[in-house]
């Protein structure tokens, strides 16, 4: 059975870009830590990684484990705070919601931050109001909404954070992997790999193809971006993600491409009520929100 122990070794092996660094992140030796790593390719009949791989570079099947932590480990974070302090400051306590799948994993170093900033803050991750989340803090279910489609009102306030690019994502042997950047038309009747989300909310749609009057191929959907990235890798379709997914792409046969000369940007908004009482708490979140997407934005231009 995989553990929350092997899931942490697995970020710290990313976070460190080898086996020794991630030993000091684990605090134990790095022999005891290569004896983790044994069992767990053991328990899945699989390698994690790319041995002597400089920098450290994952199998696909530790790639998909990654995901899993980058997914897991957040919720495991916030549900063992709530416990040790219980459950009786809900002044402290922010809901977010997020209208992206795939913000989740560069969120958790922010939450990770926010706990050393506001040690009695509790942060309460949600993808319950997916499609309907801008409703749901109107009606107080919710304190802070991610989201790059704001919706005028008096009720909301909007606090742009950064911006960030999303682009074409193609298997190395697609033809389109070699063009500069995509015209709209080149897209047309293409498969589209993405998010569970309706075809008409997908920036690539709303965006960029809609607007030239291009037509959409087949959708096909994945939840998890792992798997998503893996289907692009094997020419099942393509697939249009922000920057911070394609860094997570570890080396799979994978190429991405600008949408339109100039590159498809796309703004990130945090939306909370304006008579909100625990403003001053949102807006420590929202500072450390607003940092984490510049070191986003400095990793995507390495790319």
């Amino acid at each position: 059975m995989i553990e929350l122990r092997h899931l942490r070794t697995l970020m710290a092996l990313k976070e460190s870009g080898s086996l020794a660094g991630a030993a000091k992140k684990r605090f134990v030796t790095q022999s005891a830590l290569s004896h983790q790593i044994k069992e767990l390719e053991t328990r899945i009949n699989s390698s994690i990684f790319i041995r002597k791989s400089k920098p450290l570079s994952f199998t696909q099947e530790g790639a998909r484990l990654l995901n899993l932590a980058e997914e897991i480990l957040p919720k495991v974070m916030v549900t063992e705070s709530d416990l040790k302090k219980g459950l009786d400051s809900e002044s402290q306590s922010l809901k977010l919601g997020i209208e992206c799948h795939s913000c989740f994993r560069w969120l958790m170093p922010v939450t990770e931050a926010f706990k050393q900033l506001a040690p009695d803050g509790r942060i309460d991750l949600s993808s319950r109001h997916l499609f309907d989340s801008l409703n749901a803090l109107e009606m107080g279910e919710l304190d802070i909404v991610l989201t790059s489609d704001p919706v005028p009102g008096h009720a909301l306030a909007y606090q742009h954070l950064f911006d960030f690019e999303v682009k074409l994502v193609v298997a190395n042997e697609n033809p389109l992997a070699k063009e500069a950047f995509i015209k709209p038309e080149q897209l047309a009747k293409q498969t589209l790999i993405s998010y569970p989300v309706p075809l008409q909310r997908l920036d690539i749609y709303k965006h960029f193809l809609e607007p030239a009057g291009v037509e959409a191929g087949e959708q096909k959907q994945c939840d998890l971006t792992a798997m998503l990235l893996q289907r692009v890798a094997c020419n099942d379709g393509i697939a249009a993600l922000p920057s911070w997914s394609i860094n997570e792409s570890h080396g799979l046969n994978l190429a991405s491409v600008k949408l339109g000369a100039e590159g498809l940007k796309r703004p990130l908004f945090a939306a909370y009520r304006r008579n909100a009482a625990n403003t001053t708490l949102i807006q420590k979140w929202l500072t450390l929100v607003a940092a984490e997407g510049l070191k986003l934005q400095r990793l995507s231009q390495q790319h």
